[in-house]
């Protein structure tokens, strides 16, 4: 393909700097993007009578023909040219004639690309949040169904007090809340209209900017035009975004493949979202959890990458700024196919009242209520401490639990025990004590999940 910008230079290069230079590869992603802005640039061309309205028609015509085929199969990418805008301006001006070469007037590649970035990732942001949307409802259903199902609750992964499954289950669903939120954030800052800024000082012809930005659903104008083309803030806000949610994922699918263990058992996973050994007939693979675990490291590199590209550019463009679109766009495909395999997978998800209950109760994670009926029968707290510490010793030595130790043997510690100290170290009454608001009792669950689900209504 001729090279558009062949002037002082002859626009030769060798093949190996072609193939090196070139992006079609990867931004032909935003092919759709890229020409509703060459739509709305050209209707403002007209607006302005830089270009007549029939002149703008018709290039408007011949957009609307190039993503018609593009969207149908008909018209295939030209790997040999530059990049998106290069391939459709050339597939443009051979469909309209001279008429394509005047498209170009008064914007330059600099804010071209900037233009089409912006909005490419303003629609995933909007398919991201959606997904994390759903997988924040499938995180409630689980919640409200095990809302009253007693769990370990555990500090340095050694069992530490009694809570409710639907309580551990509404800490991921306050996490993803937050993603939604950064999301929103990071897409508001993002949607600024960078065309018309040109190669990065704006232009002699008398645009209208925000013709343009109107019509393309942006908020505003970049205001300063070196800032519109050098600017891809957004996309390392978005690519922290990304990790940070992956992050959630990530912690979330470690405690999936715990629980998932025979050391565990608290949940199963559907056949679906598991797979089997090639030689080990017993076993079922937490591989999707795994999988999101370990994807998480890559969005971490794209943002890394992201940071070392822009870190010592000065402005305003400069060619290491392409190497933005493959860090993104993978950050934003990664988490996309991590959240699509996710909402299924904890929506088939069940979990086992009598494994965690099990689990409960072998780990005297009653022990600070036992503790604490003692203080309220006039006892100091150092004197309750040791007593408790003496008896959860005694239970270990002997095999068994504190619900199920005899009053002859409590009474040997002390004589303040009595038959009520059973109610008081029930361990559901142990989780429904803790009244404090965002605590794991049945009724401030029920709490969370209205907050979040009006949050998500919203």
């Amino acid at each position: 393909m001729a090279k558009m910008w062949a002037g002082v230079t002859s626009g030769v290069t060798d093949s190996i700097a072609d193939d090196f230079n070139s992006s079609i590869r990867f931004d032909c992603k935003m092919y759709k993007h890229d020409i509703m802005g060459s739509m709305a640039h050209a209707g403002m061309l007209a607006s302005r009578g830089i270009i007549t309205k029939a002149e703008a028609d018709t290039l408007c015509d011949g957009l609307a023909s190039i993503l018609e085929d593009i969207d149908a199969g008909r018209l295939e990418f030209d790997m040999s040219a530059e990049d998106i805008h290069m391939f459709i301006e050339q597939e443009l001006t051979d469909r309209v004639g001279d008429v394509g070469k005047k498209l170009h007037t008064a914007r330059s590649r600099n804010d071209q690309v900037a233009l089409d970035i912006r909005m490419y990732l303003r629609d995933e942001i909007d398919e991201i949040t959606s997904l994390l949307r759903e997988l924040t409802s499938a995180v409630c259903e689980k919640a409200e169904e095990y809302r009253d199902a007693i769990v370990p609750g555990y500090t340095h992964l050694q069992r530490a007090q009694p809570i409710t499954f639907g309580h551990h289950l509404m800490a991921y669903a306050m996490m993803l809340l937050r993603d939604i939120s950064r999301f929103a954030g990071c897409r508001a800052r993002m949607n600024y209209s960078p065309i018309g800024c040109c190669a990065l000082a704006g232009t002699t012809y008398d645009t209208d900017r925000h013709y343009e930005a109107e019509r393309l659903g942006f908020d505003g104008i970049c205001m300063n035009s070196i800032d519109g083309v050098s600017d891809r803030d957004f996309c390392v806000e978005l690519a922290a975004a990304i990790a940070t949610a992956m992050m959630h994922l990530s912690r979330f699918s470690e405690e999936l493949i715990l629980w998932s263990s025979w050391e565990f058992r608290f949940v199963k996973l559907s056949d679906s979202f598991t797979t089997g050994s090639s030689i080990m007939p017993q076993k079922k693979n937490p591989d999707m959890a795994e999988l999101v675990r370990g994807k998480t490291g890559r969005v971490y590199g794209d943002l890394m990458a992201l940071l070392t590209a822009l870190k010592g550019l000065p402005l305003a463009y400069n060619k290491d700024m392409q190497e933005d679109k493959e860090a993104i766009f993978d950050s934003v495909e990664t988490i996309k196919m991590c959240l699509k395999v996710f909402v299924p997978m904890i929506r088939t998800m069940t979990a086992s009242r009598e494994e965690m209950l099990s689990a409960a109760q072998r780990g005297f994670i009653n022990a600070t209520d036992l503790a604490d009926y003692l203080v309220k029968k006039g006892l100091p707290f150092r004197s309750a401490y040791k007593i408790s510490g003496q008896i959860v010793a005694y239970c270990i030595e002997h095999g068994t639990v504190l619900e199920e130790l005899p009053m002859d043997v409590y009474k040997s510690y002390s004589e303040l025990f009595d038959g009520d100290v059973y109610g008081e170290i029930d361990l559901l009454t142990c989780v429904e004590k803790r009244i404090s608001e965002g605590g794991t009792s049945v009724a401030s669950v029920e709490r969370q999940i209205a907050y979040v689900r009006e949050a998500l209504e919203a």
